[in-house]
């Protein structure tokens, strides 16, 4: 752990990469922070999601300097987080992926749609990808927190890309009707009962698709996702953390 001078839970391996992705990227100039405790700032951001003032107070900076840092930073290494494409073909071929949806909290709406029925409250949709064992693969951009499951994986070509790599997709009840190579599990009918063996393939549907559950919980563990309090147009920290999961 660093301390900014309060204890931050992040692994030096994360800090480091950071500052060297910082280091690359740098052009130049004074700054007012090394590329080490800038590193710390986006980190205190996106794990403890502290105020940009606390954040400013901790490190002896202006609020404007940490709101420069902090977006730099989460900018840089948003530029690093592959592409849907590229996540997918690195996956092992003879696999399968886990798709789920989760809503990422937020306080600042600049638009309609952002309530979501899910949470009750304003946020943005990602799509989260996993490997069979719940290695993290791809987080979608953010959509407004008022679209459902289904039609956000439409709309980030999840549906379409994995059908064109031939890659079979496990998801829950929410992307029904999905199509393609979308496995859901089998749906009861109004007034019916589903048959033994349905039951037993939806338990065994259910069990696999854990890891992806899993994997989004480590993802919460990023307060951002939490109650971020910058407007959903703005949330590329899905793409930060990405890079940070995949490349440490």
């Amino acid at each position: 752990m660093f301390s900014y001078p309060a204890a931050c839970g992040i692994d030096e391996e994360l800090l480091e990469l950071v500052t060297i992705v910082i280091v690359a990227g740098k052009t130049g100039g004074r700054r007012k922070l090394r590329p080490y405790d800038q590193a710390r700032c986006a980190l205190v951001y996106l794990r403890k999601h502290d105020t940009l003032e606390q954040i400013a107070a901790g490190f002896g900076i202006g609020v404007a300097t940490a709101w420069r840092y902090v977006n730099d930073t989460i900018e840089r290494l948003a530029a690093f987080a592959p592409t849907l494409t590229e996540a997918l073909t690195s996956h092992h071929a003879d696999g399968y992926v886990l798709l789920d949806g989760t809503v990422a909290e937020t306080d600042r709406v600049q638009a309609e749609g952002h309530f979501s029925g899910k949470v009750r409250r304003e946020g943005v949709n990602l799509q989260v990808i996993t490997a069979e064992d719940g290695k993290l693969l791809w987080i979608s951009p953010a959509l407004p927190g008022g679209t459902n499951d289904v039609k956000a994986a439409r709309a980030h070509d999840v549906v379409r890309t994995c059908a064109e790599l031939d890659l079979e997709v496990l998801a829950d009840k929410g992307y029904q009707g999905a199509g393609g190579t979308v496995i859901t599990p089998v749906k009861r009918r109004p007034g019916s009962e589903l048959h033994k063996k349905h039951k037993k393939s939806n338990r065994v549907h259910a069990a696999l698709r854990a890891p992806v559950e899993r994997a989004i919980s480590r993802i919460k563990a990023w307060r951002i996702f939490r109650h971020a309090r910058n407007s959903p147009n703005r949330l590329t920290s899905a793409a930060a953390i990405l890079t940070l999961t995949i490349y440490t």
